[in-house]
């Protein structure tokens, strides 16, 4: 199982839904095919990759980058969370809410355009997708 497999599955397991089988195929849509949609778009985000971390207002380069992620949850308060994701135990969740308040309406609705998905299940799919991907 590669490392894409694997966090998808840990994602999917803790959000109730099928585990991934090959091919990154699930049992049921939903949240999965969501999930599937955000993955590169978090990936260049922390790999400051297809136009970094998108937010308002700014060109098609964002932020980018695992720091600058990182330092957007603890600037607006979230810190323990971000650092509860890089270092060993278990990780912090972020709601929602607050993925939208980290990313703001201008840069969620560019990762749900990239991901094409809505902003809410946008929001819904970064707030256990993000945990996940900056612990691996």
């Amino acid at each position: 199982m590669g490392l894409l497999d694997e966090m998808l599955g840990g994602v999917l397991g803790a959000a109730g839904q099928a585990p991934v089988g090959e091919g990154g195929q699930t049992a049921s849509g939903g949240m999965g095919s969501v999930l599937t949609g955000l993955v590169p778009v978090v990936l260049g985000m922390v790999a400051n990759r297809g136009g970094g971390i998108p937010q308002a207002g700014a060109g098609p380069g964002g932020m980018g980058g695992l720091g600058d992620l990182l330092d957007r949850f603890r600037n607006t308060g979230y810190g323990d969370q971000a650092n509860s994701w890089v270092s060993t135990g278990q990780n912090l969740p972020i709601s929602p809410d607050i993925i939208g308040q980290i990313f703001g309406q201008g840069g969620l609705g560019e990762t749900a355009r990239r991901a094409g998905v809505s902003e809410q299940q946008a929001s819904e799919g970064l707030s256990q997708l993000v945990p996940e991907v900056v612990d691996h």
